[in-house]
């Protein structure tokens, strides 16, 4: 069954409401962001960058006062559940983020799975029982020995 997503998605940058609205207006095949259905947050006082540590405070780096491409995963409980920093030479991967989130998401409402690395919605998962998580390796590698 696919997971239905429920997560809120907020951008923050340390550029000014105007700049971001000049982005928003220009179109992606321009090298905008066009149309947007989230909010966009202007971090001018670079407050909320530095209390993710996503700024550069190092005044011998030749990035010092930017912020980072930062990524993080909270749940509805505020615990941050997966934090992604880049720097500004590579971005994100939207679908291995929502990926992440899935994974989080059926592990939160199935305790006792681990979701793989590579795991998709319908894949199966790892059981933290000492025999049952053998059902996983077995499946995926072949049998293997048991204790």
């Amino acid at each position: 069954l696919p997971l239905t997503i429920l997560m809120q998605v907020i951008a923050v940058s340390t550029d000014s409401h105007h700049t971001h609205l000049a982005w928003i207006k220009t179109p992606r095949d321009k090298g905008g962001l066009g149309e947007m259905n989230i909010p966009i947050v202007a971090d001018v006082s670079k407050r909320i960058s530095a209390n993710y540590g996503v700024l550069v405070t190092d005044e011998d780096d030749d990035m010092f006062g930017a912020a980072l491409r930062g990524l993080f995963i909270i749940d509805p409980q505020g615990i941050v559940r997966s934090i992604q920093i880049n720097d500004d030479q590579v971005g994100r991967s939207v679908p291995e983020t929502l990926r992440i989130l899935k994974a989080f998401q059926y592990a939160t409402a199935h305790p006792g799975e681990v979701c793989p690395a590579n795991w998709k919605p319908g894949h199966k998962t790892i059981k933290a029982d000492q025999d049952a998580k053998y059902d996983f390796f077995d499946a995926t590698y072949g049998q293997h020995q048991r204790n």
